[in-house]
């Protein structure tokens, strides 16, 4: 069973503490040796060896000299750093806006040459049209009760989606499940225009679109929506946070679970005929999308 995404954050916080308390030990020292050594109350040391408290960069360092270990102290000041930034709450991302967490991404996109989406809610960020994204985002900012932006980071992420039309030799994969394309967000014509886009993006050179039917005999049941980019990052969407993996060894398994969902997924013709069913169980006052 793949590793919990909402734990992850932990078990790597959980790792540094670990190693700290392995210095601490190698070194022949006690708890309350340590943190007369580093100035600290008696209870410091023990908080951060049981993943209470999360070190800073001089915590760390000073740990690492008093167990006369200061060549380790630059990696694990980094991969502590790493952590704190792995579990980021949506609310906290988003205080400042929507549209600033959209434009947010734009450098990550940039450096990504393979990017991978599985999703069995939502049509992935960049193959959704406007109306679908400002009633998504609209609905987001509501729930985490933050001021409501849709509409400018609508237009951020549609602006940001056009990095699969640019020339070069990134590759974009997504699969999806059929139950994304019933799903409705926004009015019945935001619906059926955004049913139409992923009827054009499948057509798309670069970009590979499948859908999971809903009568498939599973071999893996539905995952939380996540996102690949490259083989160096996991990024797992929760209700309350984003996960971003980069331990090689969770973000391989992302990989196999991911192969396992794009197998079986429908492609070409196939994918077409259950947008287009989709489009056609659309309410009959709507103007259905065409491609």
């Amino acid at each position: 069973m793949p590793v919990s995404p909402s734990s992850s954050a932990q078990t790597a916080r959980e790792g540094v503490a670990r190693e700290l308390r392995e210095l601490r030990q190698d070194a022949g020292l006690t708890l309350v040796q340590l943190a007369g050594l580093c100035g600290w109350s008696h209870s410091k040391p023990s908080r951060i060896e049981n993943a209470k408290t999360p070190p800073s960069s001089s915590d760390i360092a000073a740990w690492c000299r008093a167990c006369a270990a200061d060549s380790q102290a630059a990696d694990l000041t980094a991969r502590s750093r790493d952590v704190e930034t792995m579990y980021q709450e949506w609310r906290k991302r988003a205080r400042t806006g929507l549209r600033r967490l959209q434009n947010s991404y734009l450098q990550l996109f940039e450096a990504t040459r393979l990017f991978r989406v599985y999703s069995p809610t939502a049509v992935p960020g960049l193959l959704q049209t406007d109306g679908y994204t400002r009633a998504l985002l609209s609905g987001n900012a509501r729930l985490l009760g933050i001021p409501d932006d849709s509409a400018e980071a609508a237009a951020a992420r549609t602006a940001r989606s056009q990095i699969i039309h640019q020339a070069g030799r990134r590759r974009f994969v997504f699969v999806l499940e059929e139950s994304v394309l019933r799903y409705q967000l926004g009015t019945s014509d935001d619906m059926a225009a955004q049913l139409g886009r992923l009827l054009t993006a499948g057509a798309l050179p670069t970009v590979s679109l499948g859908i999971i039917p809903m009568d498939t005999p599973r071999t893996l049941w539905p995952q939380e929506i996540f996102h690949l980019y490259d083989d160096t990052l996991a990024s797992v969407e929760l209700l309350a946070a984003e996960v971003n993996i980069t331990a090689l060894s969770e973000v391989a398994l992302y990989e196999t679970a991911f192969e396992e969902l794009r197998n079986m997924a429908v492609y070409g013709a196939a994918a077409r005929a259950l947008v287009l069913n989709a489009i056609e169980a659309l309410p009959s006052s709507t103007g259905r999308a065409t491609a």
